[in-house]
């Protein structure tokens, strides 16, 4: 092709369609090609795992929102608990306080703070006699129906 060619069709209509069209598919894809992220619903239930490590027991227990839960000396309130929707990789997270009431002693507080299903140990609590750890968030409307 000869240079007077070439410019002809660069500045006919032909070159700047075709560049057009180019910039709107690839917009297009990258629009389709972008995550999309649901939020996190809100549940009225977490069901948390416990160990007692001098008894050696692990049990499960449940609780609602801002009700208190008693496991041996602590005292557990569940502030809030949400779970991922089910098109999102599986995740419950709660924001917990844990209160210890010694035999003797006043009520004190040894954890606040969230804690996540998926991983455990990243928010743990830190007590010498008991673990609790998040399992997972559930919704009493779910259960009943």
């Amino acid at each position: 092709m000869n240079k007077i060619r070439v410019y002809r069709l660069c500045s006919t209509g032909l070159m700047k369609n075709a560049i057009a069209r180019l910039s709107r598919c690839i917009a297009l894809a990258a629009l389709f090609a972008a995550p999309a992220f649901a939020t996190d619903l809100p549940m009225d239930t977490v069901v948390f795992g416990n160990l007692d490590k001098v008894t050696g027991r692990v049990n499960t227990m449940t609780g609602g929102i801002d009700t208190p839960i008693r496991f041996g000396t602590l005292e557990i309130v569940t502030r809030s608990c949400f779970a991922h929707p089910p098109e999102e990789p599986p995740e419950n997270a709660a924001f917990v306080e844990i209160f210890d009431h010694p035999e003797q002693g006043e009520k004190k507080k040894v954890f606040s703070g969230w804690m996540y299903g998926s991983s455990p140990a990243l928010s743990a609590l830190d007590h010498p006699v008991y673990d609790v750890w998040v399992l997972r968030c559930e919704s009493k409307a779910s259960k009943s129906g």
